[in-house]
């Protein structure tokens, strides 16, 4: 996947200036695909000159001029061609794992520290994603919104970041929880 179709889909929400959509991605697009303010405004130019979005300028009475972006039926065609392309599995790559591999041969209160900032960083990625999709359905039960909702496609890549921020909570406390009573264990008396 390209950073172009994390935009186009992310476009597919409404018109966004390039500061909004670097605000959308942080909140939502985050948890599939990161990326810098800076690369979301050079690939809002790509996209433009190839004609899968379209601009338009925005005059503000007390601010700079801002340029709003939606998708066009170019970009929807990009994005229905991509989705019916076959997609490649996932892997994972985490330089933590790296150091739980050799937590036999270094200092684990480093390494149980680390692994703590990290539990800490899912638990509020926890606690975002289920205040953004309590936003999303607003009074109805996830059910009713999964059945019923208007745009579902936002929701479900939120469930998923709910899901692996959870993971990772959970694995990161896990793995803290067995390092500490190894350390325990081979304590010296």
């Amino acid at each position: 996947m390209a950073l172009r179709h994390a935009v186009l889909a992310a476009l597919l929400d409404g018109e966004f200036s390039g500061y909004q959509l670097a605000k959308a991605f942080d909140l939502g697009v985050a948890n599939y695909w990161y990326a810098q303010p800076q690369q979301l405004y050079a690939e809002l130019t790509r996209l433009e000159k190839d004609g899968l979005i379209a601009g338009r300028e925005v005059v503000q009475a007390t601010r700079p001029t801002k340029r709003l972006f939606h998708v066009t039926d170019a970009g929807l065609e990009e994005l229905e061609e991509f989705t019916a392309a076959a997609a490649k599995p996932s892997f994972i790559r985490d330089d933590l794992l790296v150091k739980v591999q050799a937590a036999d041969h270094v200092d684990l209160g480093a390494l149980i520290a680390q692994l703590g900032e990290r539990a800490a960083v899912a638990a509020a990625k926890v606690e975002l994603f289920g205040t953004l999709l309590r936003g999303m359905r607003g009074e109805r039960t996830e059910e009713e919104f999964l059945r019923q909702g208007d745009r579902i496609g936002p929701y479900l890549t939120c469930m998923r970041g709910l899901a692996f921020e959870q993971g990772n909570r959970d694995w990161c406390e896990r793995t803290i929880a067995v390092l500490t009573s190894r350390q325990q264990a081979h304590a010296p008396n």
